[in-house]
């Protein structure tokens, strides 16, 4: 499935392009069919909403069924386990707390001639949070529910929508409804892929529009996010999922086999890469890859993606193989070696980082406290995870004093002329009586 190969060499160089210039949504016919897709949802509103629903999810949905009921609520909160509840709370509290320190305050300057600066930080009004339907409402995305919402909690956003398609007899999982009860969504809407995007972000009478769009999807959801970019804020466009390991003699080869499945098994399109300083590592990695393959349930999207667009390079040494990784800037970046921690400066790009052979990329998803979605792509030398701050909005706050105004009119005329902006220079003249009005 996959080839070991030397780092740096022209065979390495050739599947790290490979790998680096894998897009979803690169075919122009798709961006077409998106495009329609959302112009059809801004002109028609509901009833177009209603037509995709139909014909793609539940045949026999109607417009009464494009938001969740209160009874429909309350009976997937009846239906759900007091264990799964439990593990949704504890889980919850987990990436709260680790978000809350995401929090950021307004502030405010003065000065002893009557300048008064400052920034106010406020939430977005709404936002709306996409969540997969996951194999037609039978595997509820929960832990995208959970990174989502509640930054957006945090934020102090009062208007949060989730949209999910609906499974075929036009409910959604009980599980994905009580999850998004208790995260304080306050409506959900039974609509997917870009049309649920296009009514987001245009609104139609039934689902009004939201300032912000997150959540994860497919390419028709990729595509229509990045067509109304602008329209309203987005969170990123993440593209295929993907993970990088940095093994050294002390790595257990069957934990990285586990941790490379774990998100080749995701997508046809995900990788899976390794980068070993040890021959016989990488080797029994692999012998252990085809193992643990030959098991897992979804093991032909995962063969697909190893064969596709897995990777192992073997490194001379921890500090090449450092060198590479920061090169990928992946998504999430392990580092299952001797002494991770002496290593964690010297990574500059990276989603999300995991420390020590105890602490999976899986830990990350569901459980630890930060957020999952996270720049792939290489977009990490850039980018960063979804946060409390994807929700919140900076406002400048100016106040000048006469004195203040006298002190710096000077400045500001000098800068308004030499860019040729006479009436930004003639709004400072007036107040300085050099013009008449």
């Amino acid at each position: 499935m996959v080839e070991i190969l030397e780092y740096p060499s022209k065979q390495a160089e050739l599947k790290l392009s490979h790998i680096a210039t894998r897009r979803l949504g690169a075919d122009p016919s798709l961006e077409k069919q998106v495009l329609e897709i959302l112009e059809n949802v801004r002109h028609r509103g509901d009833s177009a909403l209603v037509e995709y629903t139909r014909q793609f999810d539940a045949p026999a949905f109607d417009v009464t069924q494009l938001t969740v009921g209160r009874d429909e609520i309350d009976r997937a909160c009846r239906t759900v386990d007091a264990e799964f509840l439990g593990i949704l709370r504890t889980a919850a509290a987990n990436i709260e707390t680790f978000h809350r320190h995401q929090l950021r305050s307004s502030y405010f300057i003065t000065r002893p001639d009557g300048t008064f600066l400052g920034q106010m930080v406020t939430p977005v009004a709404s936002a709306g949070l996409y969540i997969p339907g996951g194999r037609a409402g039978e595997t509820p995305l929960i832990s995208s529910v959970l990174m989502n919402g509640i930054p957006a909690r945090i934020a102090g956003v009062k208007d949060i929508a989730l949209v999910t398609p609906p499974r075929r007899d036009g409910t959604i999982n009980p599980y994905l409804l009580a999850a998004a009860t208790e995260m304080g969504v306050t409506r959900i809407h039974k609509i997917g892929s870009a049309w649920a995007i296009a009514a987001l972000a245009y609104g139609t009478a039934s689902v009004p529009r939201t300032d912000v769009i997150v959540g994860p999807g497919n390419v028709y959801v990729a595509l229509a996010k990045k067509l109304v970019a602008g329209e309203v804020g987005i969170d990123m466009l993440a593209g295929p999922s993907e993970i990088l390991i940095i093994a050294d003699h002390h790595a257990n080869p069957d934990y990285l086999a586990a941790d490379l499945l774990s998100q080749a098994e995701h997508d046809p399109m995900a990788s899976a890469a390794l980068i070993a300083t040890d021959s016989g590592v990488a080797e029994e990695t692999l012998r252990s890859l085809d193992r643990q393959l030959a098991r897992l349930p979804r093991q032909e999207i995962a063969r697909k993606s190893l064969e596709d667009y897995g990777a192992f390079f073997l490194a001379a040494d921890l500090g090449t193989a450092i060198e590479l990784a920061n090169r990928m800037a992946p998504e999430h970046l392990e580092l299952q070696i001797q002494e991770p921690w002496t290593c964690l400066g010297k990574i500059s790009h990276a989603g999300a980082i995991f420390l020590g052979e105890h602490t999976p990329e899986a830990v990350g998803d569901y459980f630890a406290g930060p957020n999952h979605v996270l720049p792939t792509a290489g977009t990490a030398r850039f980018a960063s995870a979804l946060g409390v701050e994807t929700f919140l909005k900076r406002t400048s706050v100016i106040a000048y004093s006469r004195s203040a105004l006298e002190r710096d009119a000077e400045a500001i005329l000098r800068l308004a002329e030499l860019e040729g902006l006479e009436a930004h220079a003639a709004s400072v003249r007036i107040r300085m009586g050099e013009v008449s009005s």
